[in-house]
């Protein structure tokens, strides 16, 4: 395959799971603001949504405070955001463009149409029906891509790089929803607390809530929702199931130049499967999180250099 296709197969799907994930982040961040709490705490929790995804500079260029409109406008919104969720769905249908020949029709008739109800939606889309329709509608296109991709794509070598491409950046949005609302939810320094509407909501945000009433059939406690969405095996969106199915697509995909990668995904892997919730959080959840995330980012740069990138760019 060309390392340009490979590149806007790779690129076209990590875009996608990054709109759906903001989406889901921004979503249970606006179901908290509805429970009753100071301004100075609402507005920390958006404030902390800018800093996860590294944005003051830009963000603060445009606005004074981090209020609830202004962060839900330059996330969802802003053409000058490259990390907004109409950008994310821009890229991410033309680089589905770019691949006409390599996906299906249906694929790329989903692609364009989910860009084309956007558009139509005009430039302020929160605004139409209000933020919680935009992001269920935000999640029901990506949803729809994927079910066509899942159901239409033929599973060779150009899916294994769609497929490698929405595992690590869902492995790094997971990481981040959990990095910022867990410490928004067990403030440093005090005794771990179980507000029901808070965890359910940041459960729901991840397609999680029934999963974890069927795998732990008690209340919710912070520490089995950390073991959740970091170390179950067949959790969709946990770090241990993107991991694994990362590296079994690195495996299939190998070239001559790629072992280190691999190592490196594998390493991850196996620190994951054979983790305890406990050491974690003795050792300090946000640091295990920032410490994955910047794995995950070496390891999306690894697959850059070693498939997506041509010899004459890499000399």
């Amino acid at each position: 395959m060309l390392s340009r296709t490979a590149d806007h197969l790779f690129w076209m799907s990590r875009y996608i799971e990054r709109a759906e994930a903001l989406a889901r982040l921004l979503d249970v961040t606006w179901q908290m603001s509805l429970v009753p709490q100071s301004n100075d705490a609402a507005n920390q929790n958006w404030q902390a949504i800018i800093h996860l995804n590294s944005l003051e500079e830009s963000f603060f260029d445009k606005y004074d405070e981090a209020t609830a409109t202004n962060v839900l406008r330059f996330m969802i919104s802003d053409t000058d955001n490259p990390a907004s969720i109409g950008y994310c769905l821009r890229m991410g249908r033309e680089n589905a463009h770019a691949v006409r020949g390599t996906i299906t029709a249906e694929m790329w008739e989903t692609y364009n149409a989910t860009w084309i109800e956007l558009d139509a939606q005009g430039a302020d889309p929160m605004m139409t029906h209000g933020p919680g329709e935009f992001f269920d509608w935000v999640k029901l296109r990506t949803s729809l891509i994927r079910g066509a991709t899942l159901g239409t794509m033929l599973q060779d070598e150009a899916y294994l790089f769609v497929r490698l491409g929405a595992l690590l950046e869902r492995a790094d949005n997971t990481a981040r929803l959990l990095d910022v609302k867990y410490h928004v939810l067990v403030p440093q320094g005090e005794e771990p607390t179980t507000d029901f509407y808070q965890w359910g909501a940041l459960l729901r945000a991840v397609s999680a809530f029934e999963v974890y009433r069927k795998t732990f059939r008690t209340g919710i406690s912070p520490a089995r929702v950390a073991a959740l969405l970091i170390l179950h095996p067949s959790m969709p969106r946990s770090l241990l199931f993107c991991l694994r199915g990362a590296t079994k697509c690195l495996e299939l995909v190998a070239n001559d130049q790629s072992g280190e990668t691999q190592r490196r995904a594998g390493r991850l892997y196996s620190e994951l499967r054979y983790a305890r919730i406990e050491d974690i959080l003795d050792s300090g959840l946000h640091e295990f999180l920032t410490d994955f995330m910047d794995r995950v980012e070496d390891l999306c740069n690894s697959v850059s250099h070693d498939f997506l990138v041509t010899p004459q760019q890499a000399a």
